[in-house]
């Protein structure tokens, strides 16, 4: 057996289908992957691809001419996010993100129509959240067309800096700060106590009986901040989420508005080095 014969076999042992290698670099689906590959958008080593084609690590593979880098696979993530419409949105409090399940819909008839449902047929038409706020509470909400990136972002957040502004009824007293600072959230019988990672907490304002305070936490969700106060006995009036990783919502944005992620912003939500500033 020829090296040539023998390197060609060992390739193969290696290579795996397209578009399960797309799909778990995060590009895209790997039905979205087979719809391209139909379109005859996607070649392997200036071939156009066919359903069945396999690729290991040394080939080329372009999407519409563009190469598509194994190391650089969030930057490529993050340009086709931002073409399919990842967005941010500035969520009024009580005010539905998506569309209710259709088991609900005669009953939400009346009510005003979802922030998704009011988005231009151009940026997507099912959207899926991520890690959304309560119902109750609002601020900074992320939406995506994309079924694949929203698993990815799903991920990352979790590993992210969030900011929120917490209103209470009443002025919490310094030893309930130092509580809270703990971090520790309502475990079951039995369970181990989970506590969050707190960076700040600290007042921010407010007169009479309501009173805001800035949070700043690593991985917290809406829900966890209201029970990491809840579980002190205070009462909790609001939860605005105003940052998210390195997306903060911006004063301009106004209540009900929204806009596109840049690329480099989705990189940075992903944990990409190809970020930037």
């Amino acid at each position: 057996m020829t090296a040539g014969a023998r390197n060609t076999g060992a390739r193969l042992k290696t290579a795996e289908r397209l578009q399960k290698v797309l799909s778990e670099l995060g590009v895209a689906s790997r039905r979205e992957v087979e719809r391209w590959i139909r379109a005859g958008r996607l070649t392997v080593n200036g071939r156009t691809a066919v359903l069945g084609t396999r690729v290991s690590k040394q080939d080329q593979v372009r999407l519409d001419g563009r190469l598509i880098h194994r190391s650089g696979a969030l930057k490529s993530v993050a340009q086709g996010a931002a073409a399919a419409g990842v967005i941010v949105c500035h969520r009024s409090p009580g005010e539905p993100l998506l569309p209710p399940p259709e088991r609900a819909a005669a009953l939400a008839a009346a009510s005003a129509r979802s922030i998704a449902e009011r988005l231009p047929r151009r940026v997507g038409r099912r959207f899926i959240s991520i890690s959304p706020m309560p119902l109750i509470d609002g601020g900074l909400e992320l939406l995506t067309a994309d079924g694949a990136l929203a698993q990815r972002l799903q991920r990352s957040v979790r590993a992210l800096e969030s900011e929120f502004s917490v209103r209470v009824r009443g002025e919490l007293a310094e030893q309930q700060l130092q509580t809270l600072r703990a971090g520790a959230l309502q475990a079951g019988a039995g369970e181990r106590t989970e506590r969050l990672e707190l960076r700040a907490l600290e007042p921010s304002g407010g007169e009479a009986s309501n009173r805001w305070y800035r949070l700043v936490a690593v991985g917290a969700s809406g829900h966890e901040i209201r029970q990491l106060f809840e579980r002190q006995g205070i009462a909790v009036v609001r939860v605005l989420r105003t940052r998210l990783g390195s997306v903060a919502l911006p004063r301009t944005l106004a209540r009900g508005q929204w806009r596109a992620l840049s690329g480099p912003e989705i990189s940075a939500l992903l944990g990409s080095r190809d970020s930037g500033p």
